[in-house]
């Protein structure tokens, strides 16, 4: 590796440990504590000590370390990654199949139940860092709520403004609170160097042999130690596999695993009253009396920095949702002049907001939260294994002998995380399905939607071809372009037919204009754009792009050649179609879902702010649509 490539990737590395891990990174505020002080209480004796930090040992390295950074990252969609990126990149090699659909739909679900986790994410973290004042003083108790709902506030109004200023700052905090938590661990483990036994499994086997079912639930709670696992994944296009595997084996597995040993090394020194009281909160009580003001303050930054990454990426999958056509065209602002990625959406960002003050209000306190948390986060993750199953068997072509046996061990451990948390519905698990749900129905109903409203678009349209050479006879010639919007590449667009109607003018140059979003990432500037010469001045003009790419349709125009003179936006007229849906005598759609759809029809988005069309050059026709 030369020298300057050697330095890129630190420089990667430190930045994914200020972007990525906050979210798996603030896990043992609650994670340790919440297997022993949750819903489904553990004896704190060694035989539960050393069993719970042993799971938690081995659920790191088998779901994190190596399903996700090992396995999962190399499977990037042109660099990209997250459900639907690799849901588009199965499909290109399984499309047309019978299991094309069903890999969509766990996709789409697996986006559903993200939207469940950024809502419950910043609630319990930052709660559970509030939560710190109490160790210092148990007087600031009443303060916890208040303080940590203004500090939520506070992160979501801030998302307007874009983290391209204090992001700078997230990556040196987050490296001294991994160094912070790291040492007190360790402090900890060399006054009980036993605890270092637990690496083996056989404890945790032994907590299942004695215990059963109550080893079985507790993975309820192990399972916090894990969350985020996803996040990894989603964000290796930001900073690719090898700076992130470089941070999270060489840094931030590390500290997080001497935290939990810490943690489980200082409750098996103690017993009796003590243990039960230290139990409550032990990783603020890791710290020595006169540190643990700073270490509230360093934890409820790290939650802040986390839910700051969670909410980013709420509004990166939702933009590759709108994308894909899953969700409807919604405002969509970009914050920085260079990072493309960094992209505000007020709906996601104020529905965030809402969801969660309601969470913080409603469950009170980190402990009732981490009943609803786990849901989401072992459902997305057990759909993911489903996806590297086909994956590994359909794409890779692995062989059987050791691909069987490996996704087998990934199956056991992921669907009994999610099996373990379908026991936390009653006490507040129903929230992320229910979202989830929600979410589902409202992607589902979008895409279902627009098919049908194209199809029957599309139904007797007349050929854009024939158009074109019975049009320069039955109108007169003005002259400038007129570019037609169109969301089918067949047929002739709905306003094109009303301007000849109303208006009764043709323009000298005539382009009937379909933008096409591919199930890739990125596309390059050369394969941008599609032209067909229709004669007559007419033009048939294809832009594709990629999901992750901003739809600028004035900045594409300047690099096509083929569509006569360039195109000036001063003589250009963009029209455009605004459908009103009419009941169809045969419905393809069930009547609630064609009235939620008509419903996001009415809400999304014009096609000006979208496309980035100049407001002044922009004409709509109305026409109607039976659906």
């Amino acid at each position: 590796m030369q020298p300057d490539q050697h330095g890129a990737t630190w420089k990667l590395a430190l930045g994914a440990i200020g972007i990525v891990f906050g979210d798996i990174g603030t896990s043992p505020l609650y994670a340790f504590r919440e297997t022993f002080v949750g819903a489904h209480q553990l004896a704190l004796d060694k035989l539960h000590v050393f069993g719970v930090v042993s799971l938690i040992f081995w659920s790191m390295t088998l779901v994190v370390a190596i399903q996700y950074v090992t396995i999962l990252m190399r499977a990037d969609n042109k660099g990209q990654g997250g459900s639907l990126a690799l849901v588009a990149l199965i499909s290109r090699s399984v499309s047309g199949s019978r299991y094309g659909a069903l890999l969509i739909l766990l996709g789409v679900f697996a986006t559903a139940l993200f939207y469940g986790d950024s809502m419950i994410t910043p609630a319990i973290s930052v709660l559970s860092a509030v939560e710190g004042l109490t160790v210092v003083n148990s007087d600031l108790t009443p303060l916890v709520i208040p303080i940590a709902l203004a500090l939520l506030v506070f992160l979501f109004v801030l998302q307007s403004r874009g983290t391209a200023k204090i992001g700078a700052l997230f990556a040196p905090v987050m490296i001294v609170y991994f160094s912070v938590i790291a040492t007190l661990g360790a402090i900890q483990i060399s006054q009980n160097p036993g605890i270092l036994l637990a690496l083996n499994p056989w404890y945790a086997v032994q907590f299942f042999i004695a215990d059963g079912w109550q080893a079985f639930l507790a993975l309820g709670s192990v399972v916090l130690a894990v969350t985020g696992s996803a996040a990894l994944y989603a964000d290796i296009g930001h900073f690719g596999r090898g700076p992130m595997r470089l941070s999270w084996f060489g840094f931030v597995m590390p500290a997080l695993l001497l935290n939990y040993f810490g943690q489980a090394a200082m409750i098996d020194r103690l017993s009796g009253p003590e243990a039960a009281e230290v139990i409550q909160n032990p990783f603020f009580l890791l710290a020595p009396e006169f540190l643990r003001l700073p270490l509230v303050l360093l934890a409820t930054v790290a939650t802040f920095i986390a839910s700051q990454a969670v909410i980013s990426g709420a509004f990166s999958i939702t933009h590759q949702a709108i994308q894909l056509g899953f969700v409807p065209r919604l405002s969509i602002k970009h914050t920085s002049a260079s990072e493309a990625g960094q992209i505000y959406i007020p709906v996601i960002n104020w529905m965030l907001m809402g969801a969660v003050i309601i969470l913080v209000l409603t469950f009170g306190n980190s402990s009732n939260l981490a009943s609803a948390y786990g849901i989401a986060v072992t459902g997305a993750m057990t759909i993911d294994t489903c996806l590297l199953a086909v994956l590994v068997i359909a794409v890779w072509k692995w062989r059987a002998w050791y691909a069987v046996p490996m996704l087998a061990i990934f199956f056991i451990v992921d669907f009994s995380y999610f099996a373990a948390n379908l026991t936390k519905v009653p006490d507040g698990g129903w929230f992320p399905l229910m979202v989830g749900a929600i979410a589902f129905t409202m992607l589902t109903t979008w895409s279902r939607g627009r098919k049908v409203m194209r199809e029957n678009m599309d139904d007797g349209a007349l050929p854009l071809e024939i158009f074109a050479k019975s049009a320069m006879n039955s109108a007169a010639k003005v002259p400038g372009t007129a570019i037609f919007m169109a969301s089918s590449s067949a047929g002739v667009p709905p306003a094109l037919l009303h301007n000849m109607k109303h208006n009764k003018v043709i323009h000298e140059r005539v382009v009937v204009l379909t933008v096409n979003i591919e199930q890739v990432p990125f596309i390059e500037p050369s394969e941008r754009c599609e032209v067909d010469d229709l004669g007559n001045g007419f033009y048939r003009l294809i832009l594709h792009f990629g999901f992750m790419q901003k739809t600028d349709i004035p900045k594409a125009l300047k690099q096509v050649k083929q569509c006569g003179l360039p195109f000036d936006m001063m003589h250009t007229s963009f029209f455009l179609s605004r459908q009103t849906l009419l009941a169809s005598e045969k419905p393809k759609m069930a009547i609630w879902r064609e009235k939620i759809f008509a419903w996001m029809l009415r809400n999304s988005a014009g096609p000006m702010d979208f496309f980035r069309l100049p407001t002044n050059r922009v004409v709509e026709l109305g026409s109607q649509v039976e659906i």
